[in-house]
C-alpha cells in the first residue's frame, strides 16, 4: 500500500511537467503568428522567411541537445534534471519576452529580426527542457502498463494546462483579436500581450517548481556506459536508420501540423469565415476571441473524457492501431469545417464539430509516447543502452517541420488574397474561401498521410509481443 501511494505521488508530481512543457508551448502557437502577422505587421513572406529559417535551426539544436542529454553526467543532478533546471527559469520568463517587440514605426527589418531572434532563442531554451522531459518518461516507466498508468495523470493534467493557456487570453485581460483594431494601437495590443504571458509565465514558475523538485527520477549509469554511447553522427544515423521511428515521428510531424492550424488559424476562421466580431458576436454575446476560445476548451474538455477511452481502446486493439483510428476520424471531422458560413446553424455546428475534435486531439495526446517508448525499448535490446533524449531530440528535430509546413501552406493559400502583402482587407469574402481549405482540408490531408504512415508502421501485435519478452528475459 505505501508503494503503491508513494509510485502515485511520484507520477503526479511527474504529471505536472505537463504545465511548464506543453502550456508555454501552446500559448507560443496560438499568439505568435497573429501577433507578428497582424500587430507587429510583419508580410507573409518575411513570416515564411522567418519560421523556415527557424525550423532548419531545429535541424541542428533539437538532435544535438538530445545527444548531449544521453552523453554526459553533471554531478547529482545527473543528465536530465541538469536540462531542465538550467532552462526552466528561462522558459517561464520567454512568456514576456516573445511580446517584447519593436512595433511600428520601427522598420520593418528591425521587426523582422527581432521575431526570428526570439523564436530561435525560445526554441533553444524549449527543446532543452522539453527533450529532456520526454526521455524521462520511458526511462521511469519501463512497461506499457506503467506508462499507460501514467499517462492518463499526464495527459490530463497537460490538457488542463494547455486548457489555462487558452482560457487566460479570453478573460484576464482578453486579447484582442480584431486584428484590424489592434492596427490602430499596436503598443497597446503588445501590453496586452505582454501581460497575459506574465500571466502564464507566473503560474508555470508555480506548478512547474512541484515537477522540478518532486517529480524526477533518474536511472543511475556508470561513467563508462556514459562513454561508451556513440558520437554524435553515429548516433543520428542509427536513429534515422530505424524505420519505425521515421513513420512514427512523420506521422507525429502530421499531427503538429493539425494542432499547429487549428491553434494559429481558427480565429481567422472565426472572424473571417463565420463572421463572428465584436460587432457581430455569436448569439449576440460570443465574440470572436471568447467564441474561440470556448471552442478549443470544449474540444480539450472533450480530450479530458475520451482519455480513458483511448486507454482502453490501446489495450484491447494495440497502440498503433488506436493511433490509426484517431486519425481517421480527425480527418473527417475537420472536412465538416468546408460546409460552414457566416449564420446561425454554422454558428452552433462550429461549436459541435470543435468538440467532437476533442476525440482526436485525445489521442494524439495519449498514444505517441507509449508507441516511442516502444521504439526506445526495440533500440535499447539491439543496442545494450537506453538513448531515449536522442530518440526524442530526433523527432523534436522532424516534427518541427510540420511549423515550415504550416507556414508554407498559409503563404500559399494567402497568395491570391489581400493579405499576401499586408494584413488589411475590405472584403470578408476575399479570404472566406482560402480559410476553409486551409482549416478544413489541410488538416484532413495531414491526418490521413500520418494514418498512411502508420500503416507502415509495425513494432505491434505479435512482433511488439516477443520484443517484450525479450526485455523481461
Amino acid at each position: 500500500m505505501n508503494k503503491e501511494k508513494t509510485d502515485k505521488k511520484l507520477r503526479l508530481a511527474f504529471a505536472l511537467n505537463g504545465f511548464p512543457d506543453q502550456m508555454t508551448y501552446q500559448f507560443f502557437t496560438l499568439t505568435i503568428f497573429g501577433y507578428y502577422f497582424a500587430v507587429v505587421n510583419i508580410p507573409t513572406l518575411y513570416m515564411w522567411i522567418g519560421y523556415t529559417v527557424w525550423g532548419l535551426w531545429n535541424a541542428f539544436n533539437d538532435p544535438l541537445m538530445g545527444y548531449f542529454s544521453d552523453k554526459k553526467k553533471f554531478g547529482k543532478l545527473g543528465k536530465r534534471k541538469f536540462f531542465i533546471t538550467l532552462s526552466f527559469i528561462p522558459l517561464c520568463l520567454m512568456m514576456i519576452f516573445l511580446f517584447s517587440s519593436p512595433v511600428e514605426p520601427i522598420g520593418i527589418e528591425w521587426r523582422f529580426f527581432y521575431f526570428l531572434a526570439i523564436m530561435m532563442l525560445f526554441e533553444l531554451i524549449y527543446t532543452a527542457f522539453d527533450v529532456n522531459v520526454k526521455a524521462l518518461f520511458p526511462e521511469m516507466w519501463p512497461t506499457e502498463e506503467e506508462r499507460s498508468k501514467t499517462n492518463i495523470f499526464l495527459r490530463v493534467l497537460t490538457i488542463v494546462a494547455i486548457l489555462t493557456a487558452f482560457l487566460i487570453p479570453t478573460i484576464i485581460p482578453p486579447i484582442n483579436p480584431d486584428y484590424e483594431q489592434a492596427q490602430l494601437d499596436p503598443q497597446g495590443a503588445r501590453l496586452t500581450y505582454i501581460i497575459n504571458g506574465a500571466i502564464i509565465g507566473i503560474i508555470v514558475l508555480i506548478i512547474g517548481a512541484f515537477f522540478v523538485l518532486r517529480g524526477i527520477r533518474e536511472n543511475k549509469e556508470t561513467q563508462e556506459q556514459l562513454e561508451s554511447r556513440p558520437k554524435f553522427f553515429k548516433s543520428l544515423k542509427t536513429t534515422l536508420k530505424n524505420k519505425n521511428f521515421l513513420f512514427l515521428v512523420l506521422a507525429n510531424m502530421m499531427t503538429w501540423y493539425v494542432l499547429t492550424i487549428m491553434t494559429s488559424i481558427f480565429q481567422f476562421y472565426v472572424q473571417f469565415v463565420l463572421g463572428i466580431s465584436d460587432t457581430n458576436p455569436a448569439f449576440g454575446i460570443f465574440k470572436t476571441f471568447f467564441y474561440y476560445g470556448f471552442s478549443i476548451i470544449l474540444a480539450f474538455l472533450v480530450a479530458v473524457i475520451c482519455m480513458p477511452l483511448h486507454k482502453k481502446l490501446g489495450m484491447k486493439y494495440g497502440m498503433r492501431n488506436g493511433f490509426m483510428l484517431t486519425m481517421a476520424v480527425m480527418g473527417a471531422t475537420f472536412l465538416l469545417f468546408l460546409l460552414l458560413s457566416n449564420n446561425l446553424i454554422s454558428h452552433i455546428f462550429g461549436i459541435v464539430i470543435a468538440g467532437t475534435i476533442g476525440f482526436g486531439l485525445s489521442g494524439i495526446l495519449f498514444y505517441f509516447d507509449i508507441l516511442m517508448g516502444d521504439v526506445i525499448d526495440k533500440d535499447e535490446l539491439e543496442s545494450g543502452m537506453k538513448r531515449s533524449a536522442s530518440f526524442y531530440g530526433a523527432n523534436a528535430f522532424i516534427h518541427r517541420f510540420s511549423i515550415i509546413l504550416f507556414i508554407s501552406s498559409v503563404v500559399f493559400t494567402f497568395q491570391y488574397t489581400p493579405w499576401s502583402s499586408s494584413f488589411g482587407i475590405t472584403d470578408p469574402a476575399l479570404v472566406s474561401m482560402p480559410l476553409k481549405l486551409l482549416f478544413s482540408v489541410g488538416p484532413a490531408i495531414a491526418c490521413f498521410v500520418a494514418l498512411l504512415f502508420m500503416y507502415f508502421y509495425d513494432l505491434h501485435g505479435e512482433k511488439l509481443k516477443e520484443m517484450r519478452a525479450k526485455l523481461i528475459n
